[in-house]
């Protein structure tokens, strides 16, 4: 592809670029390696895609702020609101699947809302649904079914998502941890090797993060469908991986946070906000049920709590 050489196009080409060929160099002191992009993402789609990936994630944040609103507010208003959740909520069996298209074809949303940037938030915001909501109360295989398509769901987005991020990820290292040799357009001269993924952002969407969501939604699938006595054993764990995956939510959150990229700060910063305020209504949420307890053991008020 031929661009002129402007800054706007040079960054472009070092975030989409897929494969960095390593070229051999005689200059072993001042350029021990060489290397230039070989092969580069196709072009973008037109702002009017990126705008309605904008307003189906807002939409989806907002249905998960509103039914988590409910929730902490209300014990009897949850159940009300559960066929609509199943379709309204970012790990639902609409939204989950449109997640996935968007985030496979993520490397061309790149105008109005860039996903290399958006995406981490996005598969964020599908962990916290996963981790608030549950597919339903029924012991059967229509609950398994669900809860499966979820832990699939989750998995291929975090892969989506690295594919996104990962060529981003690599062209931030080799444009500001190298030299320009002049050569050609994304010609540049390193004093270390160019890794996958670069060397400024560890964050990865294949993470422990996925992991842990993946087995609370195990846990779930056993506690509901098993026996008492195997419940007994397991609702610990469930409980304690239900914590675990909130806290690195949380510290995923805060380190991207701390490592906003040069794009879009202002919008990185209003998008990571509204994940941080997802997380706080769970924390008031958690108190709310400790403080629930409280009063059932010491003053049996559980109906005027």
């Amino acid at each position: 592809m031929n661009y002129p050489i402007t800054l706007s196009n040079t960054r472009l080409i070092f975030f989409k670029c897929t494969r960095w060929q390593l070229e051999e160099t005689l200059d072993k002191f001042s350029c021990p390696f060489h290397y230039y992009c070989d092969t580069i993402y196709p072009g973008d789609y037109p702002p009017a895609i990126d705008l309605l990936v904008l307003i189906f994630t807002a939409t989806t944040y907002l249905s998960t702020l509103l039914f988590m609103l409910l929730d902490m507010s209300s014990n009897r208003g949850k159940f009300c609101f559960d066929q609509p959740k199943k379709f309204l909520l970012p790990s639902g069996p609409f939204s989950l699947p449109v997640f996935l298209f968007v985030l496979a074809k993520g490397h061309r949303i790149n105008t109005l809302f860039p996903l290399f940037l958006m995406g981490p938030p996005i598969l964020q915001l599908i962990y916290i649904s996963a981790l608030t909501f549950d597919n339903g109360a029924d012991k059967d295989i229509k609950y398994v079914f669900f809860e499966a398509s979820t832990m699939s769901g989750i998995l291929h987005a975090s892969l989506n998502l690295d594919f996104v991020i990962l060529p981003y990820y690599t062209g931030l290292d080799a444009l500001i941890g190298s030299n320009f040799s002049g050569e050609c357009t994304s010609c540049v001269c390193r004093n270390a090797p160019l890794v996958v993924g670069g060397r400024f952002v560890s964050y990865r969407g294949w993470s422990s993060t996925t992991f842990v969501i993946v087995c609370v939604l195990c846990m779930r699938i056993v506690s509901r469908v098993a026996g008492n006595e195997v419940v007994r054993k397991v609702v610990a764990l469930k409980w304690l991986l239900e914590g675990l995956g909130w806290v690195l939510i949380t510290w995923d959150c805060v380190y991207l946070s701390a490592n906003l990229g040069a794009e879009r700060r202002e919008l990185q910063g209003v998008v990571y906000g509204c994940v941080f305020g997802l997380v706080f209504i769970h924390v008031i949420k958690l108190l709310r049920r400790w403080q629930l307890m409280y009063c059932i053991r010491n003053y049996d008020q559980l109906d005027k709590v």
